[in-house]
């Protein structure tokens, strides 16, 4: 280790690192330790929205709260809760998304730094989706705060996971990847997105390579220098279920970074559509659905099976059947 040293880029940075300390905490080692343990790498979706809400959820916050703002952070909160009592018994990790919170100001983010300790203290592993992205000591501030790693205590929002975009370059990564291998956290790269609208920029060709392929190489030379006791790094990708032919071209094109794809169930995709994500083992990847999961009470069959009021065996059932439908029709079966 060397000493009296100013990394003046992330590669220096990872020099100044110890090694034994650094793998003790590995994000993707403890991604994959967790992925081992529920025999899964599906990932639930925290997404909380207000009209969709049990009836008996929204009551209970409008008795205790008069401010819209108050009573709607108190229904996620609950329901949130609720979500992570259900489903962290049978997956690794959850997402909570920081926009529905952020809408309604200090009183949601106040719930979703709760939801959120609440995941971390229910064993899950917590990859908050808020999509930040800035220079310098702007981006450092974005990571010290969000990403607390290895150790809850270490940041105020106590995530394990932050999701990055990349658009500002290079120098937007740097600060939170030092601060994601300082405290064993991890983050998701912005390479090739899920929406319908991701190639007005994403498929603009430089030098006979799209825009998505120049963002993958440089994601997979920071997760191959941030790699722990596996093959992957600390440094991973969201590549969208939408376009399955790229999902396996992007799995090839970064073998060290761990992929986390959007695009299941509600927007489309099927377990056959993210099947390339994975390695023989079924690791590499880890497969969202929020929708799906959060209000599978809305839609049949669970809305035949269960009344309104069970919600959350309708929010089981529905996760039982992703872990199934990956287990089945991915290399993730080689988990079970």
């Amino acid at each position: 280790m060397k000493e009296n040293h100013e990394p003046s880029d992330v590669e220096d940075y990872l020099t100044c690192i110890s090694e034994s300390s650094y793998l003790m905490h590995n994000f993707s080692d403890r991604l994959n330790a967790a992925i081992r343990s529920k025999k899964t790498p599906a990932l639930v979706g925290l997404d909380p929205r207000f009209d969709w809400l049990p009836a008996e959820i929204v009551s209970a916050a409008e008795a205790k709260h008069s401010s819209k703002a108050d009573i709607v952070a108190a229904a996620f909160e609950e329901f949130c809760f609720r979500m992570i009592d259900v489903v962290a018994p049978l997956v690794p990790a959850v997402k909570p998304q920081a926009a529905f919170f952020e809408e309604w100001g200090p009183a949601g983010c106040a719930a979703l730094q709760r939801v959120i300790k609440k995941a971390r203290e229910a064993g899950l592993v917590v990859i908050c989706d808020a999509k930040r992205g800035d220079i310098g000591s702007t981006a450092e501030a974005y990571a010290r705060g969000y990403l607390a790693g290895a150790d809850p205590e270490s940041a105020i929002w106590a995530a394990d996971c932050l999701t990055v975009n990349p658009y500002l370059g290079s120098d937007t990564l740097e600060p939170f990847v030092k601060v994601a291998v300082e405290r064993g956290a991890g983050i998701y790269v912005l390479v090739r997105t899920s929406n319908p609208g991701a190639g007005t920029f994403q498929d603009r060709q430089t030098d006979g390579h799209t825009l998505y392929e120049c963002v993958a190489a440089v994601v997979n030379d920071l997760a191959l220098n941030t790699t722990g006791e596996g093959n992957y790094g600390a440094i991973g990708a969201v590549v969208g279920a939408t376009y399955p032919e790229e999902l396996s071209q992007l799995r090839a094109l970064m073998p060290h970074a761990p992929l986390l794809v959007p695009g299941y169930g509600s927007q489309g995709a099927g377990a056959g559509d993210v099947a390339g994500a994975f390695d023989t083992e079924g690791l590499g990847a880890i497969i969202n659905s929020s929708r799906g999961i959060n209000f599978a009470i809305r839609k049949a069959p669970y809305s035949e099976k269960y009344a309104p009021e069970e919600w959350e065996q309708a929010v089981e059932a529905a996760t039982h059947d992703m872990i199934a439908d990956l287990a089945e029709h991915t290399p993730a079966g080689n988990l079970q």
